[in-house]
């Protein structure tokens, strides 16, 4: 099985990706897993990192508002069709799954064209320009969130690396705060803006410092690639850790114990996943999305909410600075947020994938003629299940996570669309009549002496109607004389029931 993953720009479309890719190779060490991605994303150097081929294609952004670089967008779009549907022919693909991003858009137009099935995942609770598209294209489409407004829409949950899912966050705190040099017996504040850094973050943390560690609270300070200069460590007896960018965030979570952080639909996972309390500081810009990932944490208890505009110094110092403070508070959010957490989306999608490259294939096996010798084609239900190791209980209600909780989930994809055409039999016809050398039918088509004409078709005195009455002086060719008789031997036609006319040698239509 070859899968083909489109998901690139930030880490929010690639870890999802990523995820998947991981579970399908647990299901399957067989599974051949390309990523598209471009030039300009984080998956350049992510995706190699984590042992996936790389495929680019060029980056074609979409415009937010009508400006001159609308006109350029046809051409650029269809530039990257052509180099994505390259990429799925050279690889023959079996499906191609999107998380959205630059690169989803020109993969979902190439697959539909080369007729590649189409798996959508969208992580947010407004989807993206990409993943309407594709979701336009497909029946099959997954959410992260379980508001999400999409056609065809089953909630799922999100992805997320077995890395973060399987953190045991206590028992690997000690080791995760020697890593980062960071001391056991104080409390730690984690503080990330995400993959891209958040500059309204390190402002208000700069502010608020010295007030922090005072308090006797410790800060592993994630600044982003582009802001690391906004921030410098400082000696003391209480550790201020400022880190550029983190590739093991399983250890980061495991040295926490509270986050400052944004709202992004992978950051929420993560941190109800592995039960890490935070405060959330949804993006200001964009359509409101992030807010929405972060509501349903807060209302359970799990977090705090503050807007980007009112997160200063004096936030943390008179909001913040007391909950880190409050070991029991603390402990109170951790449970509520661990309470929310979905930790397998990304077996669920991996099993789902699987079942829609073998439902397909199935349907195209059953749509196919094939000669009547031929066994029947194997039910993808004789396919082992590569996941039936670790539990039956979905997180949808049993069987799977489909809609509602409804029987069937995406373990049996619980999508409509799966009944496969009745095979048409090539060989129905009956009444086909087939002409030897001689003149004769086979003998298993042998018109019987007694056989006659219907009634409509019964020649008269002996004689066939006249518009099918040879001249006396036209000769059959060569390759065609009747060996019994005709005119050129002088002798009378042969009767209806040894040689009918050659009119009804046609096939029954």
């Amino acid at each position: 099985m070859r899968v083909v993953l489109a998901g690139g720009g930030s880490a929010g479309h690639i870890e999802p990706a990523l995820a998947l890719a991981d579970a399908l190779r647990q299901a399957d060490g067989s599974i051949q897993v390309t990523c598209l991605g471009t030039q300009r994303g984080l998956e350049k150097r992510l995706v190699p990192m984590r042992g996936y081929e790389l495929a680019m294609i060029p980056a074609v952004p979409l415009p937010r508002s009508v400006s001159p670089s609308l006109l350029t967008v046809p051409g650029r779009l269809a530039g990257a069709v052509h180099a994505a549907g390259a990429v799925l022919e050279r690889v023959r693909a079996d499906v191609l799954v999107g998380f959205g991003g630059y690169v989803a858009t020109p993969a979902y137009l190439a697959a539909k064209r080369h007729k590649i099935p189409i798996v959508v995942h969208e992580a947010n609770p407004f989807p993206g320009i990409a993943n309407r598209l594709g979701a336009r294209l497909t029946p099959y489409v997954f959410t992260g969130h379980p508001e999400t407004k999409i056609r065809n829409a089953q909630y799922l949950g999100l992805p997320i690396r077995r890395q973060i899912a399987e953190l045991d966050r206590f028992g690997l705190g000690d080791q995760a705060r020697a890593h980062f040099g960071l001391r056991a017996d104080l409390p730690v504040l984690l503080v990330t803006g995400g993959s891209q850094g958040a500059r309204s973050l390190n402002t208000a943390l700069a502010g608020a410092i010295s007030a922090i560690r005072n308090a006797g609270v410790q800060v592993l300070h994630v600044t982003g690639p582009r802001n690391a200069s906004e921030a410098r460590e400082s000696g003391g007896t209480v550790p201020y850790v400022v880190v550029p960018y983190v590739d093991r965030m399983d250890l980061a979570y495991a040295a926490a114990d509270f986050a400052l952080c944004r709202a992004g639909a992978m950051t929420c996972a993560e941190l109800t996943a592995v039960g890490l309390p935070a405060a959330y500081v949804p993006l200001p810009i964009g359509n409101g999305e992030q807010r929405l990932n972060a509501m349903p944490i807060v209302q359970r208890g799990g977090g705090l909410l503050v807007e980007d505009e009112e997160l200063t110094a004096d936030w943390i110092k008179t909001s913040l600075l007391p909950v880190l403070t409050n070991i029991d508070q603390v402990a109170a959010m951790s449970e509520a947020a661990a309470a929310l957490g979905r930790k397998d989306a990304d077996r669920w999608l991996a099993k789902a994938v699987i079942d829609i490259v073998a439902a397909e294939a199935a349907n195209r096996a059953a749509a196919r003629p094939a000669p009547s010798s031929a066994p029947p084609p194997s039910s993808a239900s004789s396919q082992p299940d590569p996941f039936e190791d670790w539990g039956r209980e979905g997180p949808g209600g049993r069987g799977g996570p489909g809609a509602a909780g409804r029987a069937g989930g995406p373990g049996a994809l619980g999508t409509p669309g799966y009944d496969a055409p009745q095979a048409r039999d090539p060989f129905t016809p009956a009444t086909v009549r087939r002409s030897t050398a001689s003149g004769q039918h086979p003998a298993d088509r042998q018109q019987s002496a007694d056989r006659q004409y219907p009634a409509d078709r019964q020649p008269r005195d002996g004689q066939y109607p006249a518009d099918r009455q040879q001249s006396a002086d036209r000769q059959y060719p060569a390759d065609r004389q009747h060996a019994s008789g005709g005119p050129a031997s002088g002798r009378p036609y042969p009767s209806a029931s040894q040689n009918p006319a050659p009119g009804r040698h046609r096939q029954a239509r």
